[in-house]
């Protein structure tokens, strides 16, 4: 029996991965479901899971592949996803290879026009205070578009009609396929460095979403927002809205319109001017009249008809005026006078000296006042102070003791014996007299019965 044959991990893998890769069913299919767990690697590959209700398949789309795709796959997205299944030898792990994907159910250019839309407007790239006004009168027109599209002569036309006088530089870019976004920005940016006109027109006629799309690419807004010039869009119907509507200082709903905006009607403007002419010349008139009126009061004036009667009245005036100057100086130098000798003698009487001697004076009554206080005060301390001691004296023990008492102290001195209680037979006791102390000792006790009324 032939021994069976032993195969690497490895040989397995490849062997399976060379089944399902030449099983061309499995090759180009198209697979509906939800994205989830999805991964956008900072080597550009996309990893994430396509599940349904039944099951999961993992999937990976290449760099090379997902650098085409109009929109931003997210989790939760539900996508139809085109590819070929096949193994990853490493892991043993077959999955989906991905090389094209758009939503299910929602067209991937809206969805790529709508998250653009919300990318450029959270950076305040559509906001209305970075918008710059349209000249009123340009000196010179940029018209960026297809030279030989319908747009162009449309514009060229209304202008001609318009504002004829205007010179128009056009500068041809291409307005459809993939290398019109790359072509529009290299016109605005090379008319900014030529700085020749006042406002751009950039635009195109009319067309389908796919044929717009080079005005809903993110460079195309951003060249928008960065030129010096401002820009009016003009792409496609008054229906169509792209992303250079929004980034545009003024969005026209065509180009014709665009071409109105841009630049003023010659007639009107004609008609504006012979307008203001008409106001400027009679204005010009009534200023005359109102001028000849007053030169004619002016003359008829005594001023001019009379004029020593108009000297003689401001001679008078003068004098009138000489004499209340007069009148009010004196009366001023009186004042002023009365209020320096009003002040001289408040000065005299607040002279240092005299304050000096007043207080003097002052001080020393108050020393006779106090004196004459201290004196009294003391004398009545002094005959409060005998008082005291002659009652001390009259209460002092001693008085007492030189009638005969006498004070009885234990051996120690230290308390006073007042009862026979306090000593026994043989104690030795002391007696303090009047002049001087006894040593004694009891012998005896003789009681004696104390009554109520003693």
């Amino acid at each position: 029996m032939e021994p069976a044959r032993v195969l690497s991990i490895r040989d397995v893998n490849r062997y399976i991965k060379l089944k399902l890769e030449s099983d061309a069913k499995l090759q180009d299919i198209w697979i509906r479901g939800e994205i989830s767990n999805f991964t956008h690697h900072s080597s550009g590959h996309m990893y994430f899971t396509l599940k349904d209700e039944s099951g999961r398949l993992k999937s990976i789309m290449f760099a090379s592949y997902n650098q085409r795709l109009p929109f931003r796959p997210k989790d939760g997205m539900k996508v139809l996803a085109r590819g070929g299944v096949s193994v990853f030898e490493r892991d043993g792990q077959y999955q989906f290879y991905v090389t094209a994907m758009q939503p299910d159910g929602v067209g991937s250019l809206y969805l790529a026009f709508e998250q653009l839309k919300r990318k450029l407007g959270e950076e305040g790239l559509f906001a209305e205070s970075a918008k710059r006004p349209i000249p009123r009168y340009p000196k010179a027109v940029g018209v960026i578009t297809s030279p030989t599209g319908a747009a162009v002569r449309d514009i060229l036309t209304t202008i001609r009609r318009r504002f004829p006088s205007v010179p128009v530089l056009l500068y041809p870019a291409s307005v459809q396929g993939k290398a019109a976004a790359g072509s529009i920005v290299r016109a605005i940016e090379a008319m900014n460095r030529l700085a020749e006109v006042d406002v751009l027109i950039v635009g195109r006629g009319g067309g389908s979403l796919e044929e717009l799309w080079a005005f809903n690419e993110e460079i195309v807004a951003r060249a928008i927002r960065a030129s010096a010039i401002p820009v009016i869009s003009a792409v496609g119907h008054e229906t169509d809205f792209t992303i250079a509507d929004f980034a545009a200082d003024l969005r026209a709903p065509t180009p014709t319109a665009a071409a109105e905006l841009a630049v003023p009607h010659a007639a009107e403007l004609k008609q504006t001017i012979e307008s203001l002419r008409k106001r400027m010349e009679r204005s010009l008139r009534l200023r005359l009249v109102q001028s000849r009126e007053r030169w004619q009061r002016a003359a008829r004036s005594p001023f001019f008809t009379q004029p020593r009667r108009a000297l003689l009245a401001q001679a008078e005036r003068l004098d009138r005026l000489r004499d209340q100057l007069q009148y009010r100086a004196e009366g001023r130098f009186a004042r002023a006078q009365e209020m320096h000798a009003r002040l001289a003698g408040r000065l005299s009487a607040a002279s240092p000296r005299l304050q000096a001697a007043y207080s003097r004076q002052r001080a020393d009554a108050a020393a006779r006042r106090l004196g004459h206080a201290m004196r009294g005060v003391l004398r009545q301390r002094q005959d409060a102070f005998g008082a005291l001691v002659r009652q001390l004296d009259a209460l002092s023990p001693l008085k007492i003791m030189a009638r005969g008492y006498s004070l009885v102290y234990d051996e120690e001195e230290a308390n006073i014996i007042r009862s026979i209680n306090e000593v026994q037979p043989g104690d030795r006791v002391k007696v303090r007299l009047t002049d001087g102390m006894l040593d004694c000792q009891v012998w005896g006790m003789q009681g004696e019965e104390i009554t109520d009324e003693q």
